[in-house]
């Protein structure tokens, strides 16, 4: 038996597509005898071995015994057509939705997430800046601690000799005062 797939296969077509347009088009089959029970007749005639010219007149010939047209036959292979249109549009259409929710929205987090990281480098170079304005700070408050230290230091030394000396001439003058007085 000729399978509704096997009459429209063609060498690289995609097999999960074909079984997806066969099945429409079979839901859709129109009751009595039109395109697609011509079609198949004239598929079985060709793997008889017949030509194409002659299997179409001989599958033709026997469909005019039960009424049917060119006009009819012609007139149904337009319905077939648009049902294998309308399934474009469809199969178009969750294109366009997978397009939307796995592209797009991909596409969409990345522009995010690489915006995120433009974000994070201004953060971190201001902070970079922020980290140089307080290491200058500091060493401008280490050469001021040690300045100042060094005064320190020199008021500290000036004074002890200072207080020593005043210190010694005190005790001087109290020996003098024990000693001549």
């Amino acid at each position: 038996m000729v399978t509704t797939k096997s009459l429209f296969s063609a060498d690289g077509l995609d097999d999960r597509s074909l079984d997806f347009l066969a099945s429409a088009i079979e839901k859709n089959n129109l009751p009595g005898f039109d395109y697609f029970e011509f079609k198949r007749a004239v598929v079985s005639l060709i793997q008889m071995k017949l030509d194409e010219a002659t299997a179409h007149k001989s599958a033709f010939t026997t469909a005019a015994t039960v009424g049917v047209t060119k006009e009819k036959l012609l007139e149904t292979a337009a319905y077939y057509k648009n049902v294998v249109e309308k399934e474009k549009e469809q199969f178009d259409k969750a294109l366009e939705n997978q397009n939307t929710t796995k592209i797009t929205a991909r596409q969409e987090e990345t522009k995010r997430l690489r915006d995120q990281i433009e974000r994070h480098k201004a953060e971190i170079a201001r902070l970079q800046d922020e980290v140089a304005g307080y290491l200058n700070q500091i060493d401008q408050a280490e050469n001021a601690v040690k300045l100042e230290g060094e005064k320190l230091e020199k008021a500290k030394a000036a004074f002890d000799r200072t207080h020593q000396s005043v210190s010694l001439q005190i005790d001087r003058d109290i020996e003098n005062m024990h000693k001549y007085l």
